[in-house]
């Protein structure tokens, strides 16, 4: 019994879920590890942003103290005023041509909306989407199909054979 109760103290100082932007992040984790699962965010980011704050990445991110994961957290909002323009996500923005960093539900937001305008103005890439195909070069001779069977179908061919063999025995 003695075993179980400093476990149940350390859990009163663990903030199970720890929110950014519009984003909760589990908090039971490391902070590198929750911090690469919000969209926008990868390893390499999540680990300069812990660098930045001081923290150790493999500390678990919800037993931080408030003031440290407020400072975690301005560094995400922040993050595209401390790295060069060539480290954010949305470089020379369409309508602006500003550089910034998405991260959220604004980086799905941007990304559809620059999809849509590929596909209202019939660009190349906007036409590969409407259509449903490879959008960055990839090959299509042998990958991406997506109508029925490829190749042929030997059994049924076989089963065929058989029948229309069948079918001339009776009519002989």
């Amino acid at each position: 019994m003695s075993e179980e109760e400093p476990q149940e103290q350390e859990d009163e100082d663990l903030q199970y879920f720890v929110r950014i932007g519009q984003t909760d992040l589990d908090g039971t984790k490391s902070v590198e590890r929750s911090l690469s699962e919000m969209n926008g965010i990868g390893r390499r980011t999540a680990r300069l942003i812990a660098e930045k704050a001081g923290v150790d990445r493999t500390a678990t991110f919800g037993r931080l103290d408030e003031d440290v994961i407020d400072e975690v957290v301005t560094l995400v909002e922040n993050y595209a005023d401390e790295v060069p323009d060539w480290l954010n996500n949305r470089q020379h923005d369409f309508y602006t041509g500003e550089t910034t960093h998405e991260i959220g539900n604004d980086l799905q937001l941007t990304r559809q909306h620059d999809i849509n305008r590929m596909k209202m103005i019939d660009s190349y890439r906007g036409v590969r989407h409407k259509r449903g195909q490879k959008v960055r070069g990839q090959r299509t001779k042998s990958t991406g199909r997506t109508e029925g069977t490829i190749g042929v179908n030997v059994e049924e061919i076989r089963e065929e054979q058989e029948e229309e063999a069948a079918a001339e025995e009776d009519d002989e």
